[in-house]
């Protein structure tokens, strides 16, 4: 029936919808604007500025949240029926694994085994486990996990096991199934299609779950984000891959592993050329005004990385530019050896020794040595540089073209962050290639069953994608339109919700309990400018979502804040520190644990939750023992409090939600 549905929403978007949509957008952002800047020049509250700038940053925050959300909606796609696909189009069906359970994923590959349309079945185990492997060789289902490179080398999760299996299949076209995740048999036929456009890397569809309530306390389904929000993204032509329920071109990815290599070898080699000149120039330095055999050497050497730059520039291969650069590296160094060796016998016969005194053979090894009188007096004179030429020869040695650091030298799946689907999607959008989301339900799986659960996973989101904002920031990348620069920022901005949260729980709280007056004025100016502000800006959900339930996604942004913070704060440590991160599979099944009220999950909120009651009744209590907080603002803080703990409150559901013992029957979902 849901698939139905979203079927029959597929058409482009109405004319005066998009109209409404538009006219409202504007509105709202115009609201909000007026709002921000008298917040800014007329109410800010500085005597108390340690809680009253939190609060103005906080609602401007808000504010560029809003334009950002208005430029994603403005031109929101809505596709109609997609095209037939092409008879010719092969595919690999990837069905990704590391622990969950044998039948669980059975059930997945059973029904992408039944999928109409010609394809191989693959399952990814990165566990290597005997049991899956006879599962399914029994199923006639084929079976793929690390090769023995990967021992001993960065394993890079998911992307790691997907780069593993490009290298090992054939299809032109790659279906990524998430082990819990069970396809339809039409779901090729309805989205290959639009791989008829050479430019097209990446379909994804929706990922909806079977074993979600009504109510859905854990915020599963995200129907505005696998809805409005990717159709907007759509229209800039930044529809995200979301990691499973997605078709993806080979030859898209294999490029981007190309383009990677090339990079990867490239900066190796620049960063080994500029280390070698500045060696060399502190050679040049430190060399004989009086010794131009030394000198010569060593500007012969500083020529040649100067002129290897200039070839890497002119796009010459790092392969030649390397071996002429150690080509003329070795011969300068070869004309010192020469030298000092002349030099040495000069030295030894100038201080007594002719060719064969203090020159001896070291009985066990044969080598030659010298006695230790005589390398004591040599060691006090000043040899030449040959030591920095040695060092820069090793540094170019040490540029490894086979990337012998990793499993294999392409990384076609991008490997910089735990959220490995959106940051290669990003570098395909960089590249040139186009997305396309295709909003009809084509697969169902399996939601977190417990808020312990539900909490790994958001947090795993937020530090997967606050990493690629660190280390590879979409407004300075090269190669995305200003519309995909914001689509993805926009995404990357929201995880930084935490931080508002705080201000707009705290605020009322200080004023309730002491008083601290954050905003200036409380009276008709303000809730002239904020009332408008906030019921437009209510609106423009309503005509986004039209029918599709937000108010979940809205409390979770605010509710999750503490996960929020942690996010932060672990991705940015894990950036500019190194510190491990880590990757949280999340698991397909329900968890076992104590049945009570997880207090220990989400004690920040639930404090938060008593210290705003208890606020309310401390301002109300002081208004009527004539205290000087007065009525309009104690209205004002409670009915902000009330709003407050409306949001908080679906913590509390999550807490006290528990699964189903029975879970739905995937098989008959097959059907």
């Amino acid at each position: 029936m849901a698939s139905r549905t979203q079927r029959e929403e597929q058409v482009d978007t109405p004319a005066w919808r998009l109209v409404a949509l538009r006219v409202v957008t504007v509105l709202s952002l115009l609201a909000g604007t007026i709002y921000v800047t008298w917040r800014w020049g007329w109410s800010v509250n500085w005597e108390y500025w340690w809680i009253a700038v939190p609060l103005v940053v906080a609602e401007t925050y808000a504010l560029v949240d809003g334009f950002l959300f208005g430029f994603t909606v403005w031109r929101i796609k809505r596709r109609g029926e997609p095209p037939a696909p092409s008879p010719e189009a092969t595919v690999d069906v990837f069905i990704t694994t590391y622990n969950e359970p044998v039948e669980l994923v059975m059930t997945t590959a059973r029904a992408a085994l039944a999928i109409e349309w010609p394809h191989e079945t693959y399952v990814l185990d990165d566990g290597a486990r005997p049991e899956m492997r006879a599962a399914a060789e029994a199923a006639g289902v084929g079976y793929l996990t690390r090769s023995a490179d990967w021992e001993d080398r960065p394993r890079h999760a998911k992307a790691g096991n997907l780069n593993n299996a490009l290298m090992r299949t054939h299809g032109e076209f790659l279906l990524i199934l998430d082990a819990d995740q069970i396809p339809k048999p039409e779901i090729l036929h309805r989205t290959l299609g639009y791989f008829d456009d050479p430019e097209m890397a990446l379909v994804q569809t929706p990922q909806w779950f079977s074993n979600v309530t009504e109510s859905d306390p854990l915020g599963s389904q995200a129907p505005l984000f696998y809805g409005p929000i990717q159709q907007g993204k759509d229209g800039w032509n930044a529809a995200f891959f979301c990691g499973s329920n997605a078709i993806i071109r080979r030859e898209a990815l294999m490029r981007l592993g190309i383009t990677g290599y090339v990079t990867e070898v490239g900066a190796a080699v620049r960063a080994a050329l500029d280390t070698s000149g500045r060696i060399l120039a502190r050679a040049a330095r430190r060399s004989r005004k009086d010794d131009p055999a030394t000198s010569a050497a060593v500007r012969q050497v500083r020529e040649a990385v100067r002129t290897a730059l200039r070839e890497l520039d002119a796009g010459a291969p790092y392969a030649d530019v390397t071996y002429r650069f150690q080509q003329a590296s070795r011969t300068a160094g070869r004309a010192l050896v020469d030298r000092d060796l002349t030099t040495i016998r000069a030295d030894l016969a100038e201080l007594g020794y002719d060719d064969l005194v203090g020159i001896g053979q070291d009985p066990r090894t044969g080598l030659p040595v010298v006695d230790e009188t005589v390398l004591d007096q040599l060691a006090s004179r000043d040899l030449s540089p040959l030591a920095a030429l040695e060092e820069v020869q090793r540094i170019m040695r040490a540029v490894d073209v086979t990337r012998g650091d990793e499993a294999q030298p392409l990384m076609p799946m991008a490997t910089v962050s735990v959220t490995e689907d959106m940051a290669t999607c990003m570098q395909l959008h960089a590249a040139g290639w186009k997305s396309a989301y295709h909003h009809e339900i084509l697969a169902t799986g399996l939601a977190p069953e417990d808020l312990g659960t539900m909490l790994k996973q958001r947090l795993r989101w937020a530090q997967g994608t606050l990493q690629v904002l660190l280390k590879d920031n979409p407004l300075r990348k090269r190669g995305l339109s200003a519309g995909q620069r914001l689509m993805y920022f926009a995404t990357m901005w929201s995880y930084l919700a935490g931080f508002a949260a705080l201000a707009f729980l705290l605020a009322p709280i200080f004023y309730l309990t002491l008083g601290v007056l954050p905003v200036h004025a409380y009276g008709l100016t303000f809730l002239s400018l904020f009332v408008p502000y906030f019921l437009l800006n209510q609106l423009l959900f309503f005509v986004v979502g039209y029918g599709v339930k937000t108010w979940r996604g809205h409390q979770y942004s605010l509710a999750l804040f503490p996960i929020w913070i942690k996010a932060c704060t672990t991705a940015a440590a894990n950036v500019w520190f190194g510190r491990e991160l880590g990757f949280i599979v999340t698991p397909k099944v329900r968890q076992d644990g104590e049945q009570r009220f997880p207090v220990r999950l989400i004690w920040p909120q639930v404090l938060m939750m008593t210290l705003l009651v208890l606020a309310v009744l401390a301002g109300v209590g002081q208004l009527l023992a004539g205290g000087d907080l007065t009525v309009v603002g104690v209205g004002v803080n409670t009915l902000w409090v009330a709003y407050d703990l409306l949001v908080l409150s679906v913590i509390i559901k999550a807490g006290l939600f528990r699964a189903p013992e029975v879970e739905p029957n995937q098989e008959e979902l097959v059907s």
